[in-house]
């Protein structure tokens, strides 16, 4: 496992051992000591969660106000652009964002620790995205940053017109937004 940082130092992306041969692969996708011994953090998840989505769905920017969650996530099937906002106003990074493309061929994961607004967009059919996450989901304290925020300019690689839900449809522009101190 090698962990390398974005342009957001604190979020981290992480490349596993991956082993494989004519039979298919493994990798170990999660290891508490390895994980701590290469980012010198030890957080505790509580929570796993599992998306399906269609090409050219689009979800976030979410966040908790309170209970803030850190999240390891990655893709298991098919192909999604994450996208990470640092929503800490004392923060030199405030406002700033960062992408990755995670994959089911590459692998790769990304921290993401708790401060940070997080969203994907699916680039392909029956993405599969996976992500543990530091503390529960809160519906009263979840927030929504709006994807498409001008005062953040967001380049979403979009092919098409993102899919949205209606909790997404109605998030505020970051200045509008609650953010962390």
């Amino acid at each position: 496992m090698k962990t390398s940082p974005t342009s957001l130092p604190e979020v981290l992306c992480i490349a596993p051992e991956v082993f494989g041969d004519a039979r298919g692969f493994f990798y170990e996708s999660f290891n508490t000591r390895r994980f701590t011994e290469l980012t010198g953090l030890s957080p505790v998840f509580v929570q796993d969660n599992h998306t399906r989505s269609a090409k050219n769905v689009l979800r976030g920017l979410h966040y908790q106000i309170v209970h803030p969650q850190g999240k390891l996530v990655r893709v298991i099937r098919g192909a999604a652009l994450d996208v990470v906002v640092d929503i800490r106003r004392s923060s030199p990074g405030f406002g700033q964002w960062t992408s990755t493309v995670l994959s089911a061929d590459n692998k790769h994961q990304l921290w993401i620790p708790p401060g940070f607004a997080h969203g994907f967009v699916a680039l392909a059919d029956d993405t599969e995205f996976l992500y543990k996450t530091t503390d529960y989901w809160m519906p009263a304290h979840e927030r929504c940053i709006r994807w498409d925020d001008p005062d953040l300019g967001i380049d979403w690689q979009l092919q098409a017109a993102p899919i949205l839900s209606a909790k997404d449809m109605l998030g505020l522009p970051l200045k509008h937004a609650d953010t962390y101190p």
